[in-house]
């Protein structure tokens, strides 16, 4: 028995199954678990579901930004781009059981006390508690009657620095930019939504959130990560596991296991 836990699939279903395949995944008796963006730019959004709703309990996962945005095209909000290529996927039978299934998912998860996974990060000024607190917050506004009135707020970069005094659609959507969007940060707490380069390439007033300390973080602590292609896992921090290596954009699919703490990758040319 094994948990695993994979980064950003992306609807790249047939990728997703040759790293399964390689680590003789058993989906009666393994788990695994996404750090969300399931769907979006690849070509297999619907088998990419289609495969992860049948694992059942087997199964679970956190939402991305790309998933948040699948719930608002279904909802009429936001139109599709040619580049998300889920055409296939809104025209599915089973489209409304899928677009359920996910606003059921939280937006952080606790692998245990000391161990978080969420799609963009910990925000710095945050402890794994209060993550798992603020994403029940959200999650019982998605799960709610008027789930798709909240799906409007969400869009935003403000406000970009957290206050425990916000109320309301400003709460909301700092959560979803914090779990959903973050890379980096600027004066230390304050979100900085648009820069998407690798830390070298960042200009200098930019610092990635995982290099601002976080006191409320013990020396068990672990966070897992995907959201940034371009840092390609590097952290250079064991308890910060970043597994987006940008299989979407041709270079590899990662995954960890909880147990032994290793990565597993394959190449997109695989």
């Amino acid at each position: 028995m094994a948990d695993y836990i994979v980064g950003d699939i992306q609807g790249c279903f047939t990728g997703l199954k040759k790293l399964l395949n390689s680590v003789a995944f058993d989906p009666a008796n393994d788990k695994l678990i996404a750090v969300g963006d399931l769907i979006g730019r690849g070509p297999q959004s619907l088998e990419t579901l289609e495969y992860l709703y049948s694992l059942g309990a087997q199964f679970d996962t956190v939402l991305g930004n790309h998933d948040l945005h699948l719930l608002a095209i279904y909802s009429g909000i936001r139109q599709a781009k040619a580049s998300d290529k889920l055409d296939h996927l809104l025209a599915d039978k089973n489209i409304a059981t899928y677009i359920h299934w996910l606003r059921s998912k939280p937006l952080a998860l606790a692998i245990d006390d000391n161990t978080l996974v969420s799609h963009a990060g910990l925000y710095p000024q945050w402890s794994i508690s209060q993550a798992i607190d603020l994403s029940a917050h959200c999650s019982a506004l998605l799960q709610s009657a008027n789930w798709q009135s909240h799906l409007k707020q969400m869009y935003g970069n403000k406000p970009d620095k957290w206050k425990d005094s916000l109320k309301d659609e400003d709460r909301w959507r700092f959560c979803i930019n914090a779990f959903t969007r973050m890379r980096y940060m600027q004066d230390s707490n304050k979100l900085e939504l648009d820069c998407k380069n690798h830390p070298s390439q960042a200009p200098k007033k930019l610092t990635p959130w995982f290099e601002i300390p976080n006191n409320n973080l013990s020396p068990n602590s672990r966070l897992i990560f995907g959201h940034w292609a371009t840092l390609a896992g590097e952290t250079n921090n064991t308890q910060l596991i970043g597994l987006d290596t940008g299989y979407i954009w041709g270079k590899q699919l990662t995954m960890w296991q909880v147990q032994n703490g290793k990565k597993y990758s394959i190449n997109f040319q695989d």
